[in-house]
Formats: structure tokens, C-alpha cells, sequence
């Protein structure tokens, strides 16, 4: 297969961590026959010092002409005022809406040597694999926002269609399918019209797969129940904001920010793969930046836009290995284990990748 990938480092620990991401797919790509061509282009905080956009035309354009997307990180402190008209943030933002990037697929799932990295009792954390599907291009963040009475009132919108509910929802049955059938959908039905109208919509879809038992949880609870009960969750599907809040709690069940990957769908097979991290500027340029989640994103990225699961399965099995053999990032580590920086920990997976 020839592929071409779009690679946007952004800012922070951003560049390194998808330097060894790319690494990775390089040693797939040698291994298994297959030519990526890698173009690399500005996002974030680097894409305003340069250009004065966080969102040059030519990345833009570049990423549409792409199969597929890796994506680092954006912001940092540099670039840290919420006032500002123009942030780091707008350019991933930005990418979602022109790229028609309507599903954020988060999967969670403990790996059984690290079930001790967490600050949750292991036997609650036990068998938790569960994946939550966000609405992306919707909700809060792209409704109406302002303020009016003179700055003294500030207001933002969350507006949902049924078309939109709908295509997400579906994701989420569809990934259900393939897993154990459950689907969770999470609203705040009992408050808010918007959620009302997500909770009817999600119901309706649930009727065209009869084989998909559909449980409906308010956000409150469901915040909850993950920590509370982490293992009884297959597929959570829900809308941005609660999306983005309850994917950041639940990375916690992994022990680190630093091993969960993302992945951005499209329509058709474009999508955009990112650490759920941010730009860490506090030991970016340290080497101890953990890149197993920009690495396991790089899996999805073969798995959902190039169709290559076998790669894959490859690139996660080296991940499983690495870890059960005792090699950790800081970020995990652990008194028994052999600590690695970020490229030694890249170099071993690209290794490890290459024997198999």
C-alpha cells in the first residue's frame, strides 16, 4: 500500500512524541512492504509564530489531500491568554469543522501490568476496555458565544441537529457491534433541551441494530460510575463537552494521560490520530515525554484510514510487550522498571515492530 500521512507536530512535547509515532509507522511500512509518505505542516502555537494563523491554508489543504493525520499537541504557555483573539487551540478546532471530523473515538483499556500506575484500587479497575465515542463538530464549542450589557453578560450555545445525533450515534452502534454490544449513551436529558433531543434521536437509532442492548445515563452519574465501576462500560457515546470532560477522567483509569490514543473520524476513511495529552511544556525538550499514546494513535491510524489491521495489531502487540518486559516512561514508572526516555522508548517499539 502507498499512503500519504500528514504529520502535525504542534507544540511541545507534541514534536516528540509523534517524531516517535512516525518512527513506528516508518518500521511498519519497511516491514510489511508498504511505502507512507510523510508531509509535515503547522498547527497551533508554532503555526501563529510563524504565519500569525493557528490554522495555515496550506495545512489545511494538505490535510484534505492526505490519507490520514497524526497530530501532536497544542498551546502552551506562551500563547496562554483566553482573551486572546487568536489561540493555539482554534487550529484543531478548526481542522475538526473543515475535515467534517465528527466522531472522537477514545478507547480505554487497562493494560494488566499497569494496573498498579493507577490511584484506583486494582480490583475495581479489573477488566476495564471500554471506548467513548464524542461528538465533535457540535454542542458548546461551535454554537453561539458572546457577550452583551456591556461585558457584563456571557452566553454559548449548545445546538444539536438530529443529523448530527444521528451519524454519531451510529458510529457508536456500529463499534458496539464489534465488541460486547453495549452502548451508553450520556445526556443531561433531565435539564437541558438539547440533551432531550439527543436522547430521542439516540433511541430511534438504537431500533436499527435490535442486537445492541442501549442503556441512557445522566452525565453526572455517569462521571460516577467510572470510577465507581469502570469494567461494566463497552461503548459510551455522548456530545462534545461531556465527551471531552469524561474522556479526561477516564484516562486516569490507565494511569497515565500518557497511554491513551485517539482517533478523529470522517466520513469515508479520513481521520486525524492524537494523544489525548496536551503539549506538557513543563518537560518538553526532556526526552521523558511518553510517546506510547502517539504510538497507539498511529495504530488506529492504520486500523481506521488505511484498513490495515494486521499492522496494527503489530504495532499494539510491541506496545503490550514492551510493557510486560518492564521498560516504562517516567510518567509510569515504577521501582523494578527500566526507565526510558522518549526516543528509547520509540526506538524499542520501532524495534520490537520490525522483528515481528
Amino acid at each position: 500500500m502507498k499512503a500519504t500521512i500528514a504529520v502535525l507536530p504542534g507544540d511541545g512535547i507534541g514534536v516528540e512524541v509523534t517524531a516517535e509515532a512516525q518512527k513506528v509507522l516508518t518500521a511498519v511500512a519497511e516491514a510489511r512492504g508498504h511505502t507512507f509518505v510523510f508531509e509535515t505542516g503547522l498547527v497551533g502555537g508554532a503555526a501563529i509564530d510563524a504565519v500569525g494563523v493557528p490554522l495555515p491554508d496550506e495545512t489545511l489543504t494538505l490535510c484534505q489531500a492526505a490519507d490520514a493525520i497524526l497530530f501532536g499537541a497544542a498551546g502552551g504557555p506562551k500563547w496562554d491568554d483566553p482573551r486572546a483573539a487568536v489561540r493555539p487551540e482554534q487550529g484543531l478546532l478548526s481542522l475538526r469543522k473543515g475535515l467534517g471530523l465528527y466522531a472522537n473515538l477514545r478507547p480505554v483499556k487497562l493494560n494488566p501490568v499497569l494496573i498498579n500506575a493507577s490511584t484506583i484500587k486494582p480490583e475495581v479497575l479489573q477488566g476495564t476496555d471500554l471506548i467513548v465515542v464524542r461528538e465533535l463538530t457540535g454542542g458548546l464549542y461551535f454554537g453561539e458565544r458572546g457577550r452583551k450589557d456591556g461585558g457584563n453578560t456571557a452566553y454559548d450555545t449548545m445546538i444539536y441537529t438530529v443529523p448530527e445525533i444521528e451519524r454519531v450515534a451510529r458510529a457508536a452502534f456500529r463499534l458496539a457491534a464489534g465488541r460486547r454490544r453495549h452502548v451508553t449513551s450520556v445526556d443531561k436529558a433531565n435539564v437541558l433541551e438539547s440533551s432531550r433531543l439527543w436522547r430521542e434521536t439516540v433511541t430511534r437509532v438504537a431500533a436499527e441494530f435490535p442486537d445492541i442492548t442501549l442503556e441512557h445515563l445522566l452525565v453526572d452519574a455517569c462521571a460516577m460510575h467510572l470510577i465507581r465501576r469502570p469494567s461494566t462500560f463497552d461503548v459510551i457515546v455522548t456530545e462534545n463537552m461531556f465527551g471531552d470532560i469524561l474522556t479526561d477522567e477516564a484516562s486516569m483509569l490507565a494511569g497515565s494521560m500518557g497511554m491513551l490514543p485517539s482517533a478523529s473520524l470522517a466520513e469515508g476513511s479520513l481521520g486525524l490520530y492524537e494523544p489525548i495529552h496536551g503539549s506538557a511544556p513543563d518537560i518538553a525538550g526532556q526526552d521523558m515525554a511518553n510517546p506510547l499514546a502517539a504510538i497507539l494513535s498511529a495504530a488506529l491510524l492504520l486500523r481506521y484510514s488505511l484498513g490495515l489491521e494486521e499492522e496494527a495489531i503489530i504495532v499494539e502487540a510491541a506496545v503490550d510487550r514492551a510493557l510486560a518486559e518492564g521498560y516504562r516512561t517516567p510518567d509510569i514508572a515504577e521501582p523494578d522498571s527500566e526507565t526510558l526516555g522518549t526516543r528509547a522508548m520509540g526506538d524499542l517499539i520501532a524495534h520490537l515492530v520490525a522483528k515481528s
